[in-house]
């Protein structure tokens, strides 16, 4: 099928790689064999700005790196998707040589002094990492870590499989990907509920976010930061970031037991609202439905806007369990790929800020 606009657009296409490792070029669907040349460096060679014309309302295209010994590289992944019709400028950061759809940090244990433990992290790092040191990336901080990436580590042996959903989203230009901040878990009846929530608060605005941000290629603003957690992590996510707008730009919190052992919902109400956005999801019959519910109708009559900073979903006949979680990751990190700046976020006429 051939699809066709009445009139020619232009598209900028940035790609930020490493210099000095060879010329970057473009290839596109137009014709795979033509190359591309550049329209003008930046950034000492690091920033290569492309301009293509088209009249079809969207393009693939994939960069090609000639190293100077003759050979031609491929980025490795699928072909990147440019809308014609989106008048912002696409950056990519590809990678030639990385093999796999990413990749998992060493097990690291970090001394929580708010805490008086250990506390185990492990994150998941997207594909390139290791190789287009110029790419930074949103951080979502995940609770109940241990059950989020491995089948010898999670409950049961079933993990959410947080790392291949990223990937795809990222394969099909759906997101750009995030590094996943896995918090694994201890007395989670304690430290993700009331009072107990208020020492891991701590422990993650104080301890964890520095320790991310000084080992990890993540960026700091609090547009780029998403936590995420399921039945009682989605309670201790919710709180973190009601608690700390400053630090996030929102929160999922999928099968939550909202009111089981926390005031969240009389915060909402004796509070109001604040610039964070929420995913709230449940599955139905048993599966916190009802709470899930009164927490998004609190928030809409609290001046939440559904669609907009706030989206709620339900799973017919879905379980309480990880691998149900892990089939619907796809929507809050679809709602949270493009960070809430770059969102309108209509209330009173206001953007969020």
């Amino acid at each position: 099928m051939e699809w066709k606009l009445g009139k020619t657009l232009s598209r900028e296409i940035q790609i930020r790689y490493p210099a000095g490792r060879g010329q970057m070029v473009l290839r596109t669907e137009l014709d795979w064999n033509q190359d591309i040349a550049a329209e003008r460096t930046e950034e000492d060679g690091n920033l290569t700005v492309f301009r293509i014309e088209s009249d079809r309302p969207f393009i693939y295209l994939k960069p090609c790196l000639r190293t100077p010994d003759g050979q031609t590289f491929w980025a490795n992944g699928a072909n990147i998707l440019a809308l014609m019709t989106d008048p912002g400028r696409r950056v990519a950061h590809p990678n030639f040589f990385s093999d796999g759809p990413g990749s998992f940090s060493d097990l690291i244990e970090i001394p929580s002094a708010h805490l008086n433990r250990t506390v185990k992290v492990r994150a998941y790092l997207p594909a390139g990492y290791h190789e287009n040191h110029l790419a930074r990336y949103r951080l979502c901080v995940m609770q109940d870590g241990q059950n989020l990436f491995m089948p010898e580590e999670a409950f049961m042996g079933s993990p959410w499989d947080v790392d291949d959903t990223l990937a795809e989203l990222d394969t099909m230009n759906a997101i750009d990907n995030f590094v996943v901040v896995g918090v694994h878990s201890a007395d989670r009846m304690y430290e993700y509920t009331q009072p107990g929530y208020e020492s891991y608060g701590r422990f993650v605005v104080e301890e964890l976010l520095p320790t991310a941000r000084a080992g990890l290629r993540t960026r700091e603003s609090r547009f780029e930061t998403l936590v995420m957690g399921s039945s009682l992590g989605g309670v201790v996510s919710f709180y973190l970031a009601y608690q700390y707008p400053e630090h996030f730009a929102g929160a999922a919190c999928l099968s939550s037991t909202f009111t089981f052992r926390d005031d969240l919902l009389d915060r909402v109400y004796s509070e109001g609202y604040k610039s964070v956005g929420f995913y709230l999801d449940s599955g139905w019959p048993g599966d916190n439905y009802e709470v899930t519910l009164a927490m998004a109708t609190g928030l809409v009559e609290n001046g939440w806007r559904l669609g907009q900073d706030l989206q709620h979903f339900t799973f017919p006949k879905a379980r309480h369990n990880e691998g149900d979680w892990g089939s619907r990751l796809h929507l809050p990190a679809q709602m949270f790929a493009r960070a809430l700046r770059d969102v309108q976020i209509a209330r009173h006429g206001r953007a969020l800020k």
